[in-house]
């Protein structure tokens, strides 16, 4: 069989794959977009306070949300060895490592908010935003036991289930977020705080769904019998689970990180550049998004091949994902294009807000293919285990190159927010260089047979 044609035959197979886990993606987002367009409405100093909130919220979550990333490589190469006592303790080690991490991001809400004050953004927008900070990082509990059970079932390919859950949580999201915020539909009119409750009960929804469903589906209850042999966690299952996940989580970090220092160097500018901002960033997370459920699925199939010895499938499978992803990326940027005027009065009417959204979509846009490229080169490398150097190359594009290179031309050169914007633009097109380049060159190297039940062996 020829390379061209089995690169096309894993077209279909990633697809299948990814796009239930781009909708469950999507619900993360989702979230934002909807308290955003809501809390919108209510004036610009309001929605200038969820884009400095959703910032810093933001940085830590990810950081929660790859240490459990490394779950889903282990679960799929299991698969792929038909290791089924191994995948017993991946589950075990993977809920505890998910309830531990979000108690402690949850606890990161009480020193969090002390910092906003220092951030140099206007008085009344760190007023409006600490409150809400509080109840999102409580939030983050309940996201980080829906992500334990997720992960693992994800790593199976069983990708539809967070899928559906996550749109279910979403229209409760949305519904007592306009419940609440306006005070409709019976309930008590709570302003933009109402947005910040609504999430958190969403996500207490995702999590009690999707650990039922782990908990409870026939298909896995071999899994479940192999996990109910010892439901402690171990030490070294949970020291390879944080080896693998911990440098995904830093390396999200140092990416959404820049991301939300741009969002407080534009605050330095004032809120209308910052509503701005949270309007277009708001936007084209959703399209990252998308395309991180394309990543996603290169990771699950590049893991079952390596896990199966099968390492030119490996290759192919991380190839396919890079060309959907480079198609959709490329449509989603046309989008943007045309949209970009009306897009921003979904969240809000000040002409001034409009007008700078509208230049900003123009740069979010342009870096729609690099974006995509990058998330998708990062999950195609984790397929591989490969997970240090993407985070070293992470650092260095963005904080070494994407953040001051932002701060010239926005601040010495006089480029506002565009030239933040720039600069974020920059970095993603770099890491997505790298990234490709380093999928294409580097040896894949079988996985060797591992059973996760002799690590734990008395």
């Amino acid at each position: 069989m020829s390379s061209r044609s089995t690169l096309r035959s894993h077209l279909l197979p990633t697809l299948a794959l990814a796009y239930p886990v781009m909708l469950s993606q999507l619900g993360h987002v989702l979230v934002n977009v909807c308290d955003s367009m809501v809390v919108g409405q209510t004036g610009k100093v309001p929605l200038a306070a969820v884009s400095l909130s959703v910032s810093v919220n933001t940085v830590v979550m990810v950081l929660g949300l790859g240490l459990t990333m490394g779950i889903t490589p282990l679960v799929a190469a299991a698969d792929g060895r038909r290791d089924v006592a191994g995948l017993g303790r991946l589950l075990v080690n993977g809920v505890w490592l998910s309830l531990a991490a979000g108690v402690v991001l949850a606890l990161c809400g009480l020193l969090v908010p002390q910092i906003l004050p220092y951030l140099n953004q206007p008085a009344e927008v760190v007023a409006l935003a600490t409150p809400w900070v509080r109840v999102m990082f409580l939030s983050l509990l309940p996201l980080m036991v829906f992500q334990g059970f997720k992960q693992f079932a994800e790593g199976l390919g069983l990708t539809r289930q967070a899928m559906l859950l996550s749109i279910q949580a979403n229209v409760l999201n949305a519904v007592l977020c306009y419940g609440l915020v306006f005070g409709k539909l019976g309930l008590p009119e709570m302003g933009m705080m109402g947005a910040a409750w609504a999430t958190l009960l969403a996500r207490v929804l995702m999590a009690v769904l999707m650990a039922a469903y782990v908990l409870r589906a026939v298909r896995l209850q071999a899994y479940r019998e192999a996990a109910a042999r010892n439901l402690r966690p171990d030490a070294p299952g949970l020291q390879r689970l944080v080896g693998l996940g911990s440098p995904i989580g830093v390396q999200m970090m140092f990416e959404m990180g820049a991301f939300s220092f741009s969002a407080i160097m534009i605050g330095w500018l004032g809120a209308t550049d910052l509503a701005a901002h949270q309007i277009a960033i708001n936007v084209a997370s959703v399209t990252y998004m998308a395309a991180s459920g394309l990543a996603a699925a290169a990771t699950i199939r590049v893991g079952k091949h390596l896990g199966s010895q099968d390492a030119h499938g490996a290759r192919q499978a991380g190839l396919a994902a890079y060309l959907l992803t480079f198609i959709f990326m490329s449509l989603m940027g046309v989008l943007l294009v045309l949209g970009r005027h009306s897009i921003p009065l979904y969240y809000n009417h000040d002409p001034a807000v409009v007008a700078q959204a509208a230049s900003l979509l123009l740069i979010a846009a342009a870096f729609q293919v690099s974006d995509g490229l990058q998330v998708v080169g990062l999950g195609a490398l984790r397929g591989l285990e490969d997970v240090k150097v993407p985070s070293v190359v992470a650092l260095l594009a963005y904080w070494a190159a994407a953040l001051p290179l932002g701060y010239v031309l926005g601040f010495r050169l006089g480029w506002g927010a565009t030239g933040v914007w720039v600069g974020l633009l920059t970095g993603l097109t770099l890491v997505a260089g790298v990234l490709l380049l380093r999928f294409r060159r580097r040896p894949v190297l079988t996985a060797a047979p591992v059973n996760e039940a002799a690590l734990t062996a008395r």
